[in-house]
């Protein structure tokens, strides 16, 4: 059986949450608040399955995992201003919308005038590795030039990057805090796969920000990801492709290929495809 049944994935915002009616990896499930501080997960034949409270979401597993979920520390920061984005439908494979999310080559393209600009588009060479102790893919030392890299960033500015993907459907970024020179602003990718090829992506951020309302730190998160959206819902084949053949690398993809390569060693393969076609 993929491995994947028996990661934890997110399924709701605890905030907003009073009953929801969802779907994980082709299965009905229901999530609902319990008390003040508590939450259950009802598979459809009714089993209770297992719950996390973190970062803000509620957190379950079809299967029976082996691990707590990933820590990111910067969330216990009470300096760091903790962002619940929300969440977003994409017609697209979840393991689709975290490769995206990895990727820096689209910056100039797709985030115009924000993330990127041509003609600054080159992508320098930076570091990638599987860190065999936390077994995580990790890329760094990754430096962009970006013309407004956050919502309190006042110009251009050559922006740091680091990315960490600590579970198949979850991306962690860390970028340089413009306000604050030599710390990092957190942005986290959690995403809930419904099916093989349509997913709810729930993003999440720990900033240095003490002048944006929460109103304006929302939607400029949520206009970066519906930007990118239209791309994901547009690529073909709408499954990832872990065979190396199928797709071109290039230099700037080498974050790509260890993901894929990670996933493909794990039998992370629910959103997958497989074989060449």
């Amino acid at each position: 059986m993929n491995a994947m049944r028996d990661e934890w994935y997110p399924v709701a915002l605890f905030s907003q949450l009073d009953r929801r009616d969802t779907m994980l990896m082709g299965e009905n499930i229901t999530v609902a608040r319990v008390g003040a501080d508590e939450a259950k997960v009802t598979a459809s034949d009714g089993r209770a399955l297992p719950v996390r409270l973190r970062y803000g979401h509620v957190w379950t597993s079809l299967g029976t995992p082996d691990h707590e979920l990933f820590d990111i520390p910067e969330a216990a920061d009470p300096e760091r201003r903790l962002v619940e984005v929300g969440i977003v439908r994409v017609q697209c494979s979840p393991l689709r919308a975290v490769e995206n999310f990895l990727d820096i080559a689209h910056f100039p393209f797709v985030h115009t005038d924000i993330l990127g600009a041509e003609p600054h588009t080159e992508v320098a060479n930076y570091k990638v590795e599987i860190r065999e102790e936390g077994d995580e893919v990790w890329a760094t030392q990754v430096k962009f030039y970006q013309p407004q890299a956050a919502k309190s960033a006042s110009g251009g500015i050559d922006t740091d990057y680091m990315y960490r993907v600590p579970a198949p459907t979850c991306s962690v970024l860390y970028k340089s805090c413009p306000p604050r020179p030599g710390e990092w602003d957190v942005i986290a990718l959690f995403v809930q796969p419904l099916t093989e090829e349509v997913c709810e992506v729930w993003p999440w951020m720990a900033l240095f920000d003490d002048t944006s309302s929460m109103t304006d730190l929302i939607q400029f998160q949520q206009m970066i990801f519906l930007q990118d959206r239209s791309i994901l819902e547009n690529q073909i084949p709408a499954r990832l492709p872990l065979d190396p053949g199928k797709e071109i690398p290039t230099r700037a993809d080498m974050t790509s290929i260890a993901y894929r390569r990670w996933l493909k060693r794990h039998n992370y393969t629910y959103g997958a495809q497989l074989v060449a076609q």
